[in-house]
């Protein structure tokens, strides 16, 4: 299943891609979505987390309590203007869900967009289609956590 999203950061591409590598913002990341708990690996152009998230109710009775999302990210080199891509890998410890993508961070919105597009996939038989529409609001949801927590890392970190 395709899907995208877009988030608006109100800073220039370098500063933005400095967030996307920072531990700080990395660990604000998962603290926001409430995983518990959680790691983060940052070696440039490379970050990589592990986040323990509650289960949604409509898969816990297929999944367990919890879910353990693997999250790696490595970004490529900046374009004059600033922007650059990023390949992006999720899967879903011991479970047959994952979402390869590709991040675009580009001068635009606020500041710097950066737009997620990729293809979400369930790997079960006969289930995989509707599971993975029920999947994509939460991983969607995730996405978009670091939307919030990155404005309070460039609140933290920019000048006045």
């Amino acid at each position: 299943m395709d899907i995208s999203t877009d988030l608006d950061f109100a800073a220039d591409p370098a500063t933005v891609h400095a967030m996307m590598l920072d531990r700080s913002y990395q660990e604000q990341v998962c603290v926001a979505s409430e995983a518990t708990p959680w790691q983060v690996e940052i070696t440039p152009p490379r970050t990589w987390t592990s986040r323990t998230l509650k289960a949604p109710d409509s898969a816990a009775r297929f999944t367990g309590p919890e879910l353990v999302i693997l999250e790696e990210t490595t970004w490529g080199e900046a374009a004059p203007d600033g922007s650059r891509d990023a390949d992006l890998v999720l899967t879903v410890d011991k479970q047959p869900v994952s979402l390869k993508g590709k991040l675009r961070l580009a001068p635009g919105g606020r500041g710097t967009t950066v737009r997620l597009v990729g293809e979400l996939k369930v790997n079960v038989p006969l289930l995989g289609r509707k599971l993975e529409q029920g999947a994509a609001p939460a991983v969607l949801a995730g996405f978009r956590t670091q939307q919030a927590a990155g404005d309070r890392w460039l609140a933290e970190h920019q000048q006045a």
